[in-house]
């Protein structure tokens, strides 16, 4: 497929899209990658690997690597659920309670060292430290070295390299859709010209892709009545001007290197195990903090919630000004 070259967009606006296309953070003490393509290897609790096919039924481009616990210690279990210790499962170690009662040591087992079969061990582990025994030092061992940090990803986060690049597109085509995105995107330092050639040039794309089918984006509460791009929570038209702008902090408690904006990648339906949710139609753009609101909860969820907290409130005698 020949390459589409475009005029650049405004770095800030670039790199919040192309980060759409990657995990969440995780820090040192997890198991997971920090900040790596939803494409990568893809860690499956057993959990979820035994009550959900669609998990099984995937075809994970980097492959993948179910998580066993250390309980489970009959391997023909495993083999029945189409699984092979240290070559597409590991071990887990996550709790002193499994370490002090299988430790691996005394099982002969050896620290995974590969995110591809063969895993070159048979497990992994990320133990909390503990004052409740003599030596309850933090155990993390296996993907902990600068160049192989993480065993791999959240489950629930991944999406193909295809759905990857549909994703983003789509995203930039809402983008163009906010009320002020000219104006803004102009006012960033890209050339009126510019910026017209690019926008008609994305929206072709998504046309001739089916990604701009605007009953389905109304349906999914990414766009309004007049196809303006729209929170998905509170339902206010999104600026542009929120996808340029850092997050306001308070004083006091400033953050300087943040790179929070006003605006944030918001899924419709939350992720969750189970269901692959990083996918077109299900990724808006919303407010930071319509975004923290909802969290994993769910946006029908969150508004019974915020509605049962007004109702008790007046219930209560609280008069509730327009504004604030």
């Amino acid at each position: 497929m020949t390459k589409i070259t475009r005029p650049k967009l405004p770095k800030l606006l670039e790199v919040k899209i192309y980060k759409t296309g990657q995990t969440r953070g995780a820090d040192n003490d997890v198991i997971y990658q920090n900040r790596v393509s939803r494409s990568s290897t893809v860690l499956i609790p057993y959990s979820v690997w035994h009550n959900h096919l669609i998990a099984r039924n995937m075809e994970f481009e980097n492959g993948y690597i179910v998580l066993i616990p250390p309980s489970i210690t009959d391997l023909h279990e495993l083999e029945r659920e189409g699984l092979c210790l240290g070559n597409n499962s590991l071990y887990f170690y996550e709790t002193r309670h499994d370490w002090d009662n299988y430790n691996p040591q005394h099982r002969h087992l050896l620290v995974a060292t590969s995110r591809k079969a063969p895993l070159g061990g048979h497990f992994v582990a990320r133990v909390p430290a503990t004052n409740s025994t003599s030596d309850g030092s933090k155990i993390n061992l296996g993907f902990t070295d600068s160049s192989l940090k993480g065993a791999g990803i959240r489950v629930y986060e991944y999406a193909s390299s295809e759905q990857i690049t549909q994703c983003s597109l789509q995203l930039e085509a809402l983008f163009w859709h906010c009320y002020d995105a000219m104006d803004v995107i102009v006012a960033s330092g890209m050339s009126r010209e510019n910026a017209i050639k690019r926008r008609e040039s994305v929206l072709q794309e998504c046309r001739e892709l089916q990604l701009l089918d605007y009953d389905r984006l109304r349906s999914a509460r990414i766009v309004n009545a007049d196809n303006v791009t729209i929170c998905p929570l509170c339902l206010e038209p999104i600026s542009g001007c929120g996808f340029m702008t850092r997050l306001s902090q308070v004083a006091g408690r400033e953050v300087p290197d943040t790179t929070v904006t006003e605006v944030s990648l918001f899924h419709i339906e939350e992720l969750r195990p189970g269901v692959f949710n990083h996918r077109p139609y299900n990724l808006g753009w919303g407010h930071h903090h319509c975004n923290v609101i909802a969290k994993d909860s769910g946006i029908m969820p969150t508004l019974i919630r915020l509605r049962e907290i007004v109702e008790r409130n007046i219930n209560a005698g609280v008069d509730i000004p327009s504004t604030f």
